[in-house]
């Protein structure tokens, strides 16, 4: 062989393996067990989307999807470990319209946030509900007027629950609060599983919460439901009037879950993740359990997904502003 060939064969040689190495140095995914970060502990609305769509996405994969309820500072502990694990799709995040409110309220009080909402990659809404307000069956109150009646003769003694301060369920009974000219005790607690707890037994008077996580207990007679914070009623509790028609047409609040992942995620991936919850979200199963839970499904791919956090945070993060300071 002439080297003048010799040495062109060597360049195509050199040349292709150059085009294959970046394939054979990418690693397969997913490679092992997937984490499905739930910012709260179980029992709540990101849990109840989670779990669903982790055994959805466990077939879909051939892979484990394991749910971690990682509870703490209203959400914020279990939003900010996503937003900063490896973006190698092998960390998500099922999580809560409190997502922009969070590092809003540290702003407030002057501390450095723990994530910023830029960390992170909408894929897709899984539900979006709005709250509504629970008492005990037990309670005097059977109707919104009752509650407003008794809290504004009893200041700052009602106690309610949330899901720490200034997490979902806490901005959307301070929403209420204001317009109402209320004035009622905070009990901040973990997540809205351990809040719905202590509603159950007593040890708190009121909670906002989604449809889907008091339906059991309404129809089973230990609760009762004044309002809804929706522009309409929720089909699940059609009798159910909203603030809005109440006299507060300035309450309204939902509380939506969507599944993000960490930012930079390789193109690859993060289109098979759509893609996987695409079918997901598409899946009769899936679909049934939500129905039946009370929360119906309510997805958007990742495009209006990604248009409706930026709408929905920037309006939470103006009426964060407006709450101000609370403990």
């Amino acid at each position: 062989m002439k080297r003048r060939d010799m040495l062109a064969g060597l360049a195509a040689t050199s040349a292709g393996a150059l085009l294959i190495r970046p394939s054979r140095a990418q690693a397969p995914w997913p490679s092992r067990p997937i984490t499905m970060v739930v910012p709260f502990p179980p029992g709540g609305q990101a849990d109840l989307a989670a779990r669903p769509i982790a055994q959805a996405l466990e077939k879909l994969l051939k892979a484990a999807v394991v749910v971690d309820n990682r509870g703490g500072a209203g959400g914020a502990l279990g939003n900010a470990a996503v937003a900063r694990a490896e973006p190698d799709g092998h960390t998500l995040l099922m999580t809560l319209s409190s997502l922009a409110v969070l590092p809003e309220s540290s702003r407030l009080f002057a501390r450095a946030p723990s994530y910023e909402v830029s960390q992170l990659a909408p894929v897709a809404r899984v539900l979006a509900d709005p709250t509504l307000l629970a008492v005990p069956a037990a309670s005097p109150w059977k109707t919104l007027k009752d509650f407003v009646d008794d809290a504004k003769a009893r200041p700052g003694t009602i106690p309610y629950g949330s899901s720490g301060s200034y997490g979902t369920l806490h901005v959307a009974m301070e929403m209420f609060a204001a317009s109402a000219g209320l004035k009622l005790l905070h009990v901040p607690y973990r997540g809205a599983g351990p809040a719905l707890t202590d509603l159950l037994s007593g040890q708190i008077q009121a909670l906002a919460s989604a449809p889907g996580v008091l339906k059991p207990h309404v129809d089973s007679g230990a609760l009762r439901v004044l309002a809804n914070w929706g522009a309409a009623r929720v089909p699940s509790f059609p009798d159910l009037p909203t603030f809005k028609e109440l006299g507060y047409a300035d309450v309204e609040f939902y509380i939506w879950a969507g599944l993000f992942t960490p930012r930079n995620l390789p193109e690859p991936v993060a289109a098979r993740i759509r893609e996987a919850m695409r079918t997901a979200m598409a899946d009769p199963e899936v679909r049934q359990i939500f129905e039946k839970a009370g929360s119906p499904p309510a997805y958007q791919d990742t495009p209006e997904f990604t248009r409706f956090v930026e709408a929905d945070s920037a309006r939470l993060i103006e009426a964060t502003r407006k709450i101000g300071k609370v403990e």
